[in-house]
């Protein structure tokens, strides 16, 4: 009976120190959670893709350039632009690397934007090699990757405008960047809007450029941030001191080259060797306003 009776009081007091701990645990597991949410909401939250354009963002990150400037930058990674939409409307974001043509209507649609800088953002148009276009007049019938309200749409239109086409040029939507160019590697579309470093790894495949927004004379990429932010004295001086460090990034890159933030490159982009070393050579401006015609561009076809 005794040992009953203690065998009793040894199990109470275990179960007791269990039911503590496991409270503990609860409530350091959500005092670390209310801290860490603390911490994002101050930092600066920009939304940015696996795209070549967002490269000084992510040097800047990486190179502790943000932490000089003192100024605690959160990257909020996604695949898709209409998730970075998403992010920067729904306030999960303050600022974005996007287009022109998306950013317009973002803005008309109720979020005011401050263009902060334009980026040296481009689109190739790059055609299946299977699908034997080499000319923009063969795209009669086919189908061609894009995403809708967005510079890839915008140039489609530009780029078909006068071209004289044997059937409908079919646009399909397809928002995420690694599965469009998945998508043609793997013969499932006929032509598609690719920025690099897809452009790259779709040209390395031997698959023909048949247009390229640089050659048709537009600069549509671009960084925004949310207007209220330049209403809050915090978040004007992150925005300057994200400014500066970009433009230090910039400066790294024209020194350096692409090639020599392999580190980088394979930890954002997941390149391999092959295609790091196949990257052309990009030079990247500091930051500085998108030009009145490109603007103006974008809100005419909006």
């Amino acid at each position: 009976m005794r040992r009953l009776c203690l065998l009793a009081f040894v199990l109470t007091l275990f179960f007791a120190s269990c039911g503590q701990s496991y409270e503990k645990k609860q409530r350091l597991s959500r005092e670390e959670r209310a801290r860490l949410a603390k911490i994002d909401s101050l930092a600066l939250k920009v939304a940015v893709m696996p795209t070549l354009d967002c490269l000084p963002i992510y040097i800047a990150k990486d190179e502790n350039l943000f932490d000089n400037e003192k100024v605690d930058v959160s990257l909020k990674i996604f695949n898709a632009q209409m998730d970075c939409d998403t992010a920067v409307v729904g306030y999960t974001a303050n600022g974005v690397v996007s287009d022109l043509v998306r950013t317009v209507r973002i803005i008309r649609k109720g979020t005011p934007l401050v263009y902060l800088s334009s980026t040296n953002g481009a689109w190739q148009l790059i055609s299946n090699r299977t699908a034997r276009v080499k000319e923009l007049s063969q795209l009669g019938d086919k189908m061609v990757a894009m995403t809708r309200y967005s510079a890839t749409d915008f140039l489609t239109d530009k780029a078909l405008d006068g071209v004289k086409t044997k059937a409908k040029v079919f646009r399909i939507q397809v928002n995420d960047v690694r599965v469009r160019l998945d998508m043609l590697l793997n013969n499932e579309m006929d032509a598609e809007w690719l920025m690099e470093p897809q452009a790259t790894m779709a040209r390395m495949r031997h698959n023909p450029v048949i247009a390229d927004s640089k050659k048709m004379g537009y600069n549509l990429g671009v960084i925004a941030f949310r207007e209220d932010c330049y209403a809050d004295r915090r978040r004007r001086e992150q925005i300057r001191s994200f400014s500066r460090a970009y433009n230090m990034a910039c400066d790294s890159i024209n020194k350096n080259g692409v090639r020599h933030y392999e580190e980088v490159l394979k930890k954002y982009y997941h390149l391999d060797d092959k295609t790091i070393k196949a990257l052309p050579s990009l030079r990247y401006s500091h930051i500085a306003k998108p030009a009145a015609k490109d603007v103006e561009a974008a809100r005419k076809w909006n």
